[in-house]
């Protein structure tokens, strides 16, 4: 059985950063699969409704802010990575990793530079991972509506950016990444 892995949210100032694994079944063929980046919020949500029904195992996972600023983001990432594996109700025989770094699983691993736009079973994983975490950045824009979580979905847009200048950065920012450090020391010094 072989199991895709991607992550979402490396990029982004603000958030956790998700995983998801997929093992596909091979009696049911998914069409429209390819690298989440490259769907519509639209095409990415019903693939993730199809995905989840038809799949033969799905499992998503997420990394905390706080463990993004302790552990760094690509040790995050493989964490989240490692999570979503765990959490499968089997082991799989062989994990294919988007990327060329892999979580320490019992299992082969294999890392794909651009596996998610050449492999179905990882394509599948990152649709997951992608809705996975849009849906918590909407549901933390209700907690935190002064950034505009709900339309960036924490990416460093000049809107973002905006905000964070105005109303400095909330509990969710990760505070490890550049432009909240630095917004944390130019404010110590004014």
């Amino acid at each position: 059985m072989v199991c895709g892995v991607d992550e979402a949210g490396r990029g982004p100032l603000a958030g956790p950063v998700y995983a998801a694994c997929v093992v596909l079944n091979g009696a049911y063929q998914i069409t429209g699969l390819a690298d989440s980046k490259a769907l519509s919020e639209k095409k990415r949500e019903a693939l993730a409704i199809t995905i989840k029904k038809y799949a033969k195992a799905w499992a998503i996972a997420s990394a905390s802010v706080q463990e993004i600023d302790q552990l760094n983001i690509l040790q995050a990432s493989l964490l989240a990575m490692k999570r979503a594996v765990e959490s499968l109700p089997f082991r799989p025989d062989m994990v294919l990793v988007d990327g060329n770094q892999s979580p320490r699983l019992e299992c082969s691993v294999r890392t794909i530079i651009r596996g998610d736009s050449l492999i179905p079973e990882i394509s599948a994983a990152s649709i997951l991972a992608k809705t996975a975490r849009d849906k918590e950045m909407h549901r933390l824009h209700q907690c935190f509506p002064l950034y505009g979580f709900d339309q960036h979905k924490g990416y460093p847009t000049k809107k973002h950016l905006a905000a964070l200048q105005m109303h400095g950065a909330c509990e969710i920012h990760r505070q490890s990444f550049a432009p909240v450090t630095a917004l944390k020391f130019s404010r110590k010094y004014l």
